[in-house]
């Protein structure tokens, strides 16, 4: 990859089949414009000079059932692009509504990948759904500018399927439309900046979401590549393909009408085939050649393609069209640009008849190469033609429209000429690849000032309150970071303001490889508002509610794979009920408990004992973790949470050893974290129950109070410096096998 300077720029597209060369276009509903669309962005954008990498990260499939070309974890494009393949819940190839229980996964999968480039990109752009869902977390986490292109929204494609008559029920069944758009819905809310191809899409399609946010909105068109797509050369030659269409044709000579697209309802191509059925003098102007993607045995295809398809032979069969109509099986993706030129050469027209078009990239790349077009007056074909000037508008559901206007484009032979004239000239204007990314980075280089409170943040910092003079990172350094600082607030950060005033200066001016995390029993409100009370810088990493909960960077974006893998067997209300039979327990208020946590006071002099408690929760078959401090605290989170699960988790899904964590407590609920093989220290005023911990090797007890402690530690540690050897690998211990075992082990029970 190039070393030059400029623009890290990461492209994510989940869905479908993507690779650099012979894309497999209409090889079924995910594989369509929209990997067309990333792809020549991709190639696009690492040809400016602004640019200098250019990621384009989809899933990994690897299925026999597929080209092995999609189970390359890295292809290279060119110098400065490349696709990265990621897993993404099972190997085999899934289509785009089932992926949605796997993109949590895919996020940490990215996560991993960018830990292990050590580069953090300048923004993440989103393409659809799905992408959205992911991309919101990780320019969440790692506060990143998130900029999203929909290319199709879930709300649209719902009240289209509903007016057909649909029911909601299998809408929803097969879609899985409400997770769609709910995931859309947030992604408008998060993202600094909404990219769409036409004004149609922004003021028809976005402007019935909730989160409709025009100001944010800029209407970029796609490009063409014009050296792929260009008029017909003096040397031009019939490409091979045009044998194959001849096997159907009586009079192969004719003008050809050609529509090009997925075999999908939604494209309406039945409606041409009626029109052209219906008309005499249509089949005796040209020819219709179908193509609609690649296809072996229709009876294998999916459900929708397949009704599609036999419906178009029927139709084809009742208007005895043998001759006129060709449909063939298979076509490469080189060989569209040709087909293109064969239409301009037989002076014929291309036809969009779709129900609805969100823009229409064949129409630009049929129009650079000479051809007049006639489109579907729903969607971004409006802009197309008005920006060109290069053929017709049609109503997709009115027939005699469609014929009119495809007599029209057939017989003036002026307007033929005029409509192939205007849009060789006018595509180069308004739709080059070159002309989009100048654009597209006029808008990115703006993005560090147009950063967004992302509305997956529980935080709600009161009015007096601001982030903006509060030390607040511009980006996560999570994935930069070697080494990581977490501390408890409560007697162990906060005590003594002079110590915690010298701690954040030393982590200000020499912490620039270190991550900072806090780990605390307090709620995730109460931790931000003593934070930002006291100017902590703020953490890249937020351990809150005994561990319960865990959130990212600036925008305080929750970590759900976490979340899912503690909920195991948590019942709190059978919880709640086993505790009223205890003596001596109360519920503390409700701004101590959380969702996965449950906390109360314990009455030593009125209560039985620790271990009792947890015998009898033991008893009524719960699976509970109880954490108790300073005598009279117990905090009752699921079995797989605690403050120590929570650092190693985190170790775990950024990649960084957990020996290279410095953790500070001050009370029993920092065991968890301060035992093993992390570099503990254990401050001055700490309590009681920790002193079982004095053997521990790795844990340091220090003489200062408070964050003098810390800071005591620090130097101990060298941890801003070389990290020095501990104390386990002086005495020979066999730190590394420990620290081999313990992450196996983490490994297994995040796996369970």
């Amino acid at each position: 990859m190039s070393n030059s300077s400029g623009l890290y720029i990461l492209l994510v597209s989940v869905h479908g089949l993507i690779r650099g060369h012979n894309l497999e276009l209409g090889r079924d509903a995910d594989t369509g414009g929209q990997i067309k669309y990333v792809l020549e962005l991709a190639q696009a954008l690492a040809e400016n000079p602004q640019v200098e990498r250019v990621d384009l990260v989809t899933r990994l499939v690897n299925d026999p059932k597929v080209s092995s070309d999609y189970a390359k974890p890295v292809e290279v494009l060119s110098d400065k692009a490349q696709i990265i393949r990621l897993n993404c819940g099972p190997r085999r190839y899934l289509r785009k509504e089932v992926l949605w229980p796997h993109l949590d996964n895919f996020a940490d999968e990215l996560l991993k990948h960018l830990r292990q480039i050590g580069k953090l990109p300048h923004v993440i752009h989103t393409h659809y759904a799905d992408a959205g869902y992911v991309g919101c977390r990780v320019a969440g986490w790692l506060g990143i500018p998130l900029v999203h292109t929909g290319h199709s929204l879930g709300r649209v494609k719902q009240q289209r399927l509903l007016e057909q008559g649909t029911k909601p029920e299998v809408i929803e069944n097969y879609y899985h439309i409400n997770t769609r758009i709910e995931a859309e819905e947030t992604t408008l809310a998060s993202a600094a900046l909404i990219i769409a191809s036409t004004y149609q899409e922004v003021s028809q399609q976005y402007d019935i979401y909730d989160h409709y946010q025009p100001q944010r909105m800029v209407v970029i068109p796609p490009g063409v590549v014009l050296e792929r797509f260009y008029p017909v050369p003096q040397n031009w030659q019939e490409p091979p393909i045009y044998q194959d269409l001849q096997r159907f044709l009586k009079d192969p000579q004719k003008p050809i009408i050609m529509a090009l697209s997925r075999p999908a309802i939604r494209k309406n191509v039945g409606t041409l085939v009626k029109a052209y059925g219906e008309d005499p003098e249509l089949r005796h102007l040209a020819n219709l050649v179908l193509i609609l993607g690649n296809r072996d045995d229709i009876t294998t295809m999916e459900s929708g393609p397949r009704q599609v398809l036999t419906e178009i032979f029927q139709l084809i069969d009742r208007y005895d069209l043998y001759g006129h109509i060709a449909y063939p099986k298979h076509h490469g993706s080189d060989e569209v640009p040709e087909l293109y030129r064969l239409l301009a050469k037989t002076r014929g027209v291309f036809i969009n008849p779709a129900l609805t078009e969100p823009f229409g990239l064949t129409l630009i790349e049929a129009t650079a190469c000479g051809v007049p077009i006639i489109a579907t007056s729903d969607g971004g074909p409006r802009d197309i033609i008005a920006a060109c000037e290069n053929g017709l508008l049609i109503d997709p559901l009115n027939i005699s429209e469609i014929q009119a206007a495809l007599r029209t484009a057939l017989t003036d032979t002026q307007k033929w000429e005029g409509w192939s004239s205007n849009g060789l000239s006018r595509v180069r204007e308004n739709f080059s690849w070159e002309t989009h990314v100048e654009r597209y980075l006029e808008y990115v280089r703006q993005l560090p000032q147009r950063r967004v409170q992302s509305l997956l943040s529980p935080l709600r910092l009161g009015p007096a309150s601001s982030l903006n003079d509060w030390n607040v990172p511009e980006k996560n350094r999570l994935p930069t970071a070697d080494r990581f600082l977490v501390c408890e607030i409560d007697n162990t950060l906060l005590g003594d303001p002079e110590a915690l005033q010298q701690l954040i200066d030393r982590i200000n001016n020499e912490g620039e490889t270190t991550g900072v995390g806090i780990a605390t029993g307090r709620n995730l409100q109460s931790s931000l508002e003593m934070l930002e009370e006291y100017r902590f810088p703020m953490p890249d990493v937020l351990i809150v509610s005994t561990g319960s909960e865990i959130y990212y960077g600036a925008q305080v974006i929750a970590d759900i794979n976490w979340q899912r893998h503690i909920s195991y067997h948590w019942q709190p209300d059978a919880i709640r009920q086993a505790m009223t039979e205890l003596p001596g327990v109360k519920l503390q208020p409700p701004e101590g408990q959380g969702k996965f946590k449950i906390s109360y006071f314990i009455d030593e002099e009125k209560s039985v004992s620790y271990r009792e408690i947890m015998r009898h929760l033991r008893r009524h078959k719960l699976h509970v973790k109880g954490i108790y401090s300073h005598n009279m605290y117990l905090d009752l989170v699921p079995i797989r949470a605690s403050k120590g699960d929570a650092i190693r988790y985190c170790a775990l899904k950024w990649g960084l050893p957990i020996k290279r964590f410095l953790v500070a407590g001050a009370s029993g609920n920092d065991e968890t974290m301060l035992a093993g093989n992390t570099l503990g220290v254990v401050v001055g005023n700490y309590s009681p129950e920790l002193e079982k911990l004095r053997s521990y090797p790795q844990v340091y007890f220090a003489q200062g109070h408070y964050a003098w402690g810390i800071l005591e530690a620090l130097d101990r540690y060298d941890f801003f410096g070389n990290l020095s050897a501990t104390e386990s690998e002086l005495n020979g211990n066999g730190d590394l096998e420990m620290q081999k075992r313990e992450e196996a082990m983490t490994g297994a029970v995040l796996l369970a």
